[in-house]
């Protein structure tokens, strides 16, 4: 049932360490077959990897001589011989949950499933959205992913996943998070550069605005996303990766394709369909206090004031003003009694 595709580039020791993972997890919760490909991206000193894992699971390893990002991906799909990809980084695992059920259950119209992602710290994972996924620890379906074209070459990292759910929204498929799959993100430093992914960060992510938004929405949120971007790479001391991100975006940026979504697409996209079907009927005429603000605050407060709600840091009832889905269950964790923006699912089926 699952093809755990793995791109690796020089981290020996945390690919090693992500192999025995997988190694260690019971064969019945994979759906009693399951297969790991490994696409060597172009590494200086070639991976290792053994032919089976401990529990008997078939382990493929094929170098490819560039490094293609996250695009390798595709090349691992195009090898994958089950129905879905569970996604992987070299430095996350699955954890031994059951997987098998969760996505024979998944309804037909869901294209792709972001599970719970959670750091040594404890925390989750930030980044993703009600209806993107986060690539380190997701499932998609294989014949739709290979039909979708995969991920965009040209993204090298960071934001992929984005144009991605664009396409299969696009497509008229779902996308769901669901805490009934689990990884672990070991997030390792090595070969991690700040500047890099700054400058990645506010590239793709512009490309990928500039491809999907309405007209009329479009120089708006183009706008908002540099401006957070910028006030990240100055507290992260990564502005020269910033500022080299932001002038190869203002090079490129006519040259991409315009596919602009539907406004009922795109509410679904940057997440403002479900925080609205969540809240919506709730907001109407009481006050309430945001807390744990992060990414979609504004969506959050959107909501608030066109569903006739008002907010008020006095008032009693508290709404996570983030709608990431791992810093908003986190937040739900420290505040049993806030109010989440919107629902990320136990189990199955999730509601339209």
């Amino acid at each position: 049932m699952i093809s755990f595709v793995i791109p690796a580039r020089d981290r020996h020791d945390e690919l090693a360490r992500t192999l025995r993972n997988i190694g260690d997890l019971d064969r019945d919760g994979l759906g009693g077959d399951a297969e790991v490909i490994v696409i060597d991206n172009a590494s200086f000193e070639p991976l290792a990897a053994p032919r089976t894992l401990s529990n008997g699971l078939r382990v493929t390893l094929e170098r490819v001589d560039t490094n293609l990002g996250a695009a390798a991906r595709n090349h691992g799909a195009s090898m994958a011989n089950y129905p879905w990809l569970v996604m992987l980084d070299d430095d996350s695992s699955p954890k031994a949950r059951d997987f098998a059920a969760t996505l024979a259950e998944a309804p037909a119209d869901i294209g792709a499933i972001g599970g719970e992602i959670v750091l040594p710290s404890g925390e989750r994972e930030s980044g993703g959205l009600p209806e993107v996924i986060i690539g380190c620890g997701a499932a998609v379906r294989r014949d739709l992913f290979l039909e979708l074209g995969g991920y965009d070459a040209s993204f090298g990292y960071y934001a992929e996943e984005y144009d991605l759910c664009a396409r299969l929204i696009a497509t008229g498929h779902r996308i769901a998070h669901t805490t009934s799959i689990g990884f672990e993100h070991r997030k390792t430093k090595s070969g991690r550069s700040m500047d890099v992914i700054l400058g990645r960060l506010v590239r793709n992510n512009g490309w990928t605005l500039q491809r999907y938004a309405p007209a009329s929405e479009r120089a708006g949120v183009i706008a908002d996303m540099i401006a957070r971007y910028r006030s990240i790479a100055e507290k992260e001391d990564a502005v020269s990766g910033f500022e080299s991100g932001l002038h190869e975006l203002q090079e490129t940026i006519d040259d991409q394709p315009r596919r602009e979504m539907s406004d009922d697409a795109w509410a679904r996209f940057t997440g403002e369909a479900a925080v609205r079907a969540e809240i919506g009927p709730r907001v109407a005429g009481a006050a309430w206090r945001l807390v744990d603000g992060g990414k979609g605050r504004e969506i959050v407060e959107r909501v608030v004031f066109e569903e006739g709600g008002e907010i008020d840091e006095r008032a009693t009832q508290r709404l996570v003003a983030t709608i990431s889905p791992g810093p908003m269950l986190d937040a739900c964790d420290r505040d049993p009694d806030a109010v989440a923006p919107w629902r990320v699912s136990d189990r199955w089926p999730v509601s339209a």
